[in-house]
């Protein structure tokens, strides 16, 4: 471990009203957490292995992140490693040496489905307060808007 950088974990959760199985398709596929992420601009697949437990995607994301009144643009790869069944493992690697690794797990549960994100954060020791936090209420906001998007569904028209 260096002392430059700094590791933070955090969990977070949120109960999606939507089977486990329609939850984590929607969730694998990055395409669709645009559309629920707050700083996500824009995402392109890179790669797609198949692989005898299931696959593998990588992608280019960009993001808009708010710094004060400015916002810095940035671009880096995320991967979403995808069992034929069960959690999945996401990564994404950002400069300078920003790391945001990730189990997901998609719990049944009455309602429908529990979410649950156990999040490991890297980052150089000047950014890690600011990255943590913006990582943190992203994902917070991508959760409760997977939520929204599954409880639309459900309403009658």
């Amino acid at each position: 471990m260096s002392w430059w950088i700094t590791h933070t974990e955090r969990t977070l959760s949120e109960e999606i009203p939507a089977a486990p199985d329609e939850v984590r398709d929607f969730y694998v596929d990055l395409d669709n957490i645009k559309a629920v992420h707050p700083l996500v601009v824009s995402v392109r697949t890179i790669s797609r292995t198949e692989t005898p437990e299931g696959h593998q995607q990588t992608y280019r994301v960009r993001d808009r992140i708010p710094l004060g009144r400015l916002t810095l643009r940035v671009s880096y790869w995320a991967r979403v490693r995808v069992p034929l069944d069960g959690g999945v493992i996401t990564e994404a690697r950002q400069f300078p040496r920003v790391r945001l690794n990730g189990a997901v797990t998609f719990q049944p549960i009455d309602a429908g489905t529990r979410i649950v994100e156990r999040l490991r954060i890297a980052a150089p020791r000047p950014l890690a307060a600011m990255t943590t936090r913006e990582a943190v209420n992203a994902h917070i906001v991508m959760l409760s808007g997977i939520r929204s998007h599954f409880q639309s569904r459900r309403r009658p028209g």
